[in-house]
């Protein structure tokens, strides 16, 4: 197998770092130094070794060692905390990184006592070679982003957002995301069910009794209490870190600190409504019956998306005389016209809206008043709770089923490998993407399993999306090599370097007509673009992020 590039050992090291609630430069570091045992896979690990008797299978591959590097640097700094050590002696604040002190502890191994179950032991190593790789690896983090190296900086913006989430929490997926990453890194679990599994304990029930309302009461209670417990160990501000870059739906971790930089509050604002918006509106056509108080409430919804003083401007702009809607009796039938002519304009007018909504103000405003008027709602209030309501259905909606031609390649085989990928093949049976698509034709080809099974992952992630807007995809970016990546100005850490992340248009379809159409289900990255209006971006990560560019 070939050797992991430097950027696929870092997304590595990023995942187990941010499950383990420990430091990454720290696993860089081991990996530096220790460039042992030698792995079945070709690589090197971090110094991770079994112990007598225990199976080596286990620890022979680069994932697994850094895994099980990250687990026994959690306990490692876990047992130091058990000894009374303080934060500053755990954590240096001023270089935002672990101690000399701690350093050295990890330098000299680790074999874990028997009762505590983990698999491996860590090896002794050079205690200022580790110190020096693990500063270099902090280094090369921050190497030109104008991001705080210090994180302890952050603690004040870091808690007056935390203190203020259960006033915005509706319980939207990614809100709930934002949590339960939050109670797994607070209290140094390793999965979503373990964190569910500990707030079951706190309110003396069993986990499958903590569902859906009832759990959403169990993280309100628990980020109540963060801010006074707060001590400021790393593992803690990691957390709120998370809590931060999930509940913002940003991209990375980096774009969480800078967004912490520019303002602390959490509430979402109105664009949390606009895939529900926009997913109403385009229904309207489909359920239009020429009611008065249906006409009525897309009238009022163009006035106010016109800027438009009274109801009569809203009728003359829309091309109709208000003095014949008015008529006697003896008119019906110019009446009748009439109508039928501004029920015409009025559904022109909400079929433009998807390409022509600019995300501003005054048309979001226009948009939540059709909505409250069409569903009767007194207040303005309650038509928010019930796009909300809309937001949580959409999240659970499943993509209707439609006819899908079968493509029948000749010798397709029955497992696909790295060694007989085939062009014009369909990634997945019956599929749309095929593998020259995700190679760029060929000059593209995976360098190793890892980034071939990730463009394997977002094919199928990719084809839910493609069943559920309807249209063909055209790709214009799957995976990219690093040398292309950087050439191309993408970000450092892409996830087209990982092989899991695709560009695409549709068709008469704008970037931001197929991010709302995403949106309310998504579960990985989903980004779209002011310059290129008609690109949209998905990728595979494990959590909900959001972005704009």
């Amino acid at each position: 197998m070939a050797e992991l590039t430097p950027e696929w050992r870092n997304y590595h090291y990023l995942i187990e770092a941010e499950r383990a609630g420990i430091h990454k430069p720290i696993l860089a570091a081991l990996h530096r130094v220790h460039r042992a045992p030698i792995l079945k896979d070709g690589e090197t690990g971090l110094g991770v070794a079994t112990e007598d008797g225990l199976d080596p299978e286990h620890l022979d591959s680069f994932p697994e060692q850094v895994q099980y590097a990250a687990n026994l640097v959690r306990t490692i700094t876990d047992d130091l905390a058990g000894q009374q050590w303080q934060n500053r002696d755990l954590w240096n604040a001023r270089e935002g990184r672990y101690s000399d002190r701690v350093v050295e502890v990890i330098a000299g191994g680790y074999l874990p006592q028997l009762k505590e179950g983990t698999t491996g032991q860590l090896l002794a190593c050079d205690r200022d070679r580790l110190l020096e790789a693990y500063k270099n690896d902090i280094a090369t983090d921050y190497d030109g982003r104008y991001i705080p190296q210090n994180l302890a900086d952050l603690d004040k913006q870091l808690l007056a957002l935390t203190e203020r989430i259960a006033e915005y929490y509706s319980g939207l997926t990614h809100q709930r995301e934002a949590l339960l990453a939050a109670v797994r890194i607070w209290r140094r679990l390793d999965t979503v069910d373990a964190a569910i599994a500990s707030l079951a304990r706190d309110e003396k029930v069993q986990a499958s009794q903590l569902q859906s309302d009832r759990l959403d009461v169990a993280l309100k209670q628990f980020v109540q209490r963060l801010s006074g417990n707060y001590s400021g160990y790393p593992h803690q501000r990691e957390a709120l870190l998370r809590l931060t870059q999930y509940w913002r739906q940003l991209p990375s971790r980096e774009e969480a600190i800078v967004s912490l930089e520019a303002a602390t509050s959490p509430d979402p604002g109105l664009r949390v409504f606009d895939a529900s918006l926009l997913n109403f509106i385009q229904r309207i056509p489909h359920y239009y019956e020429g009611k008065g108080s249906q006409r009525n409430a897309i009238t009022e919804g163009f006035r106010l998306w016109q800027q438009l003083d009274s109801r009569t401007s809203a009728l003359a702009k829309l091309g109709i005389d208000p003095k014949i809607l008015s008529a006697s009796p003896e008119s019906r039938d110019d009446l009748k016209r009439v109508a039928t002519q501004l029920d015409r304009e009025l559904l022109n007018f909400i079929r433009r809206i998807p390409s022509y909504y600019g995300e501003n103000h005054q048309q979001r405003e226009s948009l939540i008043r059709i909505v409250q008027l069409w569903r009767g709602l007194k207040t303005r209030s309650a038509a928010l709770a019930s796009l909300i309501e809309d937001t949580k259905r959409l999240e659970k909606e499943k993509a209707s089923e439609r006819d899908k031609p079968t493509i029948i390649i000749p010798d397709r085989p029955d497992r696909w490998t790295r060694h007989n990928i085939q062009l014009a093949a369909t990634i997945l049976p019956n599929g749309n993407f095929t593998w020259a698509e995700a190679t760029k034709g060929g000059t593209r080809m995976p360098p190793n399993d890892a980034t071939f099974n990730a463009m394997i992952r977002i094919a199928t992630l990719a084809q839910q999306a493609r069943d559920r807007v309807g249209r063909p995809f055209i790709i214009t970016s799957w995976y990219r090599p690093p040398h292309i990546n950087r050439a191309v100005g993408g970000a450092k850490y892409s996830r087209h370097i990982v092989g899991d992340a695709i560009d695409f248009v549709c068709d008469n379809l704008t970037g931001n007509q197929l991010y709302w159409l995403l949106d309310p289900w998504w579960p990985g990255g989903l980004g779209r673009y002011t310059r290129y209006s008609n690109l949209c971006h998905i990728d595979a990560r494990g959590y909900r992020a959001r972005w704009h560019y």
